[in-house]
């Protein structure tokens, strides 16, 4: 099995000079600092503080995942995830890696499970024409929430409950499936009470840090995903990650370039960009984590600080087209992180139809594959001309093993950056103000001073065009 790579060539002086790039000196004085972060997560690691390093290592639990996809898939054409957030997110990355293109729309056979369907958002049009859409007694719904009182998934859930129940009678309960909490929180109270099918979200593991636990790998093996060749790609990826030296911990060097960049350089934002439909997610995945692991108002000390980089999605070669423009002559604000793939699974050649056009006929007898290939060479290209920071994440193919190593890296990156920052990584205090005001307008109970409060804050004349 090979190794994901990453060129960081682009993000050096010699390559887009001094007013932009890094220099060898700029690592070495982070170095100390690595140590003692790297020594501090390790040692967390030990305690069990951080659990998430070791979920590559869950190969029995995992084994029990695939057991039980076994009996979804034999009972079920479709499966809904009611879930947001870290909930989701990561479930949606496997499903496009590594399911085949178009995967809900193929038979059964081609698919080698179920079909996959995520509610990541309570948008009343798009949750409504999914449930008028789908059989129901062909539909199983994995409803995931830690706590439970997620108020999207769990109105949603309610929503679901009361179909089931109504179009259904006495068989609903084989129609849901609760991945939650092991003893606490209100989806494991109801789960005891009617006695419901449950996945263990594990203590310890952060939402946005779930992507190797039944939250993401239960539905991923449901729709037919090799979960055992993600968890050995993570493996691998954390054998590379046991050192503490910055230039060859490929997620120490993928955090240090970001908050080097952007502490002495100045790029507040960083755009991932994947020249592959399969990893388009990635990049939606990644967000989440980077931006709510990173953006923080207080550092651990309490001390303000404002923390943190916008991460941007895009994809190539379709936002060459609608993006690139600004990204090549806009502000120096931004850093790029480009995925390539080196080997699709589908060769696509180019037929020659036009040799009398010269504008077009060029591209005959060549491949949509060299294409994207060049395409991202060139977009590669133009950045570093135009001296914009740069790096690129080399993929051999996309595989379970493959994307396996590059969403463990991206998650142990996260944990190390928020050393670097000198942030709890781990938590999330901003989202907390805009639940707690859903909580109050909704008439959740014990929030009835909030909801005083919200109210009697609100501007009394809005201005309107």
């Amino acid at each position: 099995m090979q190794d994901i790579k990453i060129d960081y060539t682009n993000i050096m002086a010699p390559a887009i000079g001094k007013a932009n790039g890094l220099i060898e000196e700029n690592f070495t004085a982070l170095s100390f600092r690595a140590d003692k972060i790297h020594d501090d997560l390790v040692s967390r690691r030990k305690s069990g503080d951080k659990p998430f390093y070791d979920l590559p290592y869950k190969i029995k639990e995992a084994k029990e995942l695939i057991k039980a996809a076994s009996t979804i898939k034999k009972n079920f054409s479709n499966m809904v995830v009611l879930g947001i957030g870290g909930s989701a997110l990561g479930t949606t990355a496997m499903l496009t890696a590594l399911g085949r293109p178009m995967h809900n729309f193929v038979s059964s056979r081609k698919r080698g499970g179920v079909r996959l369907f995520v509610a990541d958002n309570i948008d009343p049009d798009e949750f409504g024409a999914l449930l008028s859409t789908l059989k129901l007694k062909d539909t199983v719904f994995n409803v995931v929430s830690k706590s439970g009182s997620t108020a999207e998934t769990m109105s949603q859930f309610m929503i679901v409950l009361d179909l089931l129940k109504n179009k259904l009678g006495r068989g609903w309960k084989k129609h849901l499936i609760l991945t939650t909490d092991a003893k606490e929180g209100i989806l494991r109270e109801i789960a005891d009470t009617y006695r419901l099918k449950t996945f263990v979200v594990p203590d310890g593991v952060g939402g946005r840090f779930t992507a190797f636990t039944p939250v993401c790998l239960l539905p991923a093996a449901s729709a037919g995903i090799d979960i055992l060749g993600m968890l050995k790609g993570a493996a691998r990826m954390d054998e590379r990650c046991r050192t503490g030296d910055l230039r060859k911990n490929p997620a120490y060097l993928f955090a240090s370039i970001h908050y080097l960049q952007d502490t002495l350089k100045g790029k507040k934002m960083t755009v991932m960009m994947p020249y592959s439909y399969r990893l388009k997610d990635v990049a939606d995945w990644f967000r989440q984590l980077w931006a709510e692991s990173l953006g923080k108002a207080r550092d651990i000390d309490g001390n303000p600080v404002h923390a943190g980089q916008t991460p941007i999605k895009a994809l190539g070669a379709t936002d060459q087209h609608s993006q690139v423009q600004l990204y090549v002559e806009g502000p120096f604000d931004k850093l790029f992180c480009l995925l390539e793939v080196e080997s699709f699974k589908t060769e696509m050649p180019i037929p020659e139809p036009f040799e009398d056009q010269p504008g077009i006929s060029y591209l005959g007898g060549q491949s949509l594959n060299r294409l994207i290939a060049v395409e991202k060479d060139g977009t590669e290209y133009a950045l570093t001309t135009n001296n914009r920071p740069n790096m690129t994440i080399k993929l051999p193919e996309v595989s379970a093993h493959t994307l396996g190593q590059l969403l463990y890296m991206l998650e142990v990156a996260t944990a190390f950056a928020g050393g670097l920052y000198r942030v709890d990584a781990f938590d999330q205090p901003g989202v907390e103000f805009g639940k707690q005001y859903a909580y109050a307008m909704m008439g959740r109970a014990g929030y009835e001073k909030k909801k005083a409060e919200y109210e009697s804050g609100k501007s009394k004349k809005r201005l309107v065009v």
